[in-house]
């Protein structure tokens, strides 16, 4: 089964590996094989990892997007994690849908899960920035 994606004039997309940019026109086209793919507005760039849980969610991105260096990524995840829940016990039902996850080899839909867990920590923030 392939999957059509549609560009916007200049957006830019990863695909296995590659950052491809569209030119002036819309544009539509077919992943016929399975390849890591994100959208330039899913990426969350390095900079952007501000937070122990941005940290998590940058971690499983790399995981899937740079696949050469799993290993080092999985350890690094893992610390992490382990400090989040000792920080954060709250957060355990959030890492273990990750976990699921990256279990499987269900890479993008760890990071959607990932994404979830940082919605929670924002929550958090403003919870006890209000308190």
């Amino acid at each position: 089964m392939s999957l059509k994606i549609s560009l916007k004039a200049g957006e830019r997309i990863f695909v296995g590996g590659a950052v491809i940019q569209n030119g002036p026109t819309p544009c539509e086209f077919l992943i016929h094989n399975d390849v890591p793919l994100l959208r330039e507005k899913d990426i969350l760039n390095e900079d952007e990892a501000t937070s122990h849980c941005r940290r998590i969610q940058l971690c499983v991105q790399l995981m899937y997007m740079d696949r050469p260096n799993l290993t080092g990524y999985q350890k690094k995840y893992a610390q992490l994690v382990d400090e989040l829940l000792i920080a954060a016990p709250s957060t355990a039902s959030f890492v273990a849908d990750i976990n699921h996850h990256l279990a499987f080899g269900e890479y993008y839909h760890a990071i959607k899960s990932a994404k979830r867990l940082v919605a929670y920590e924002e929550e958090l923030i403003r919870h006890a920035q209000s308190t």
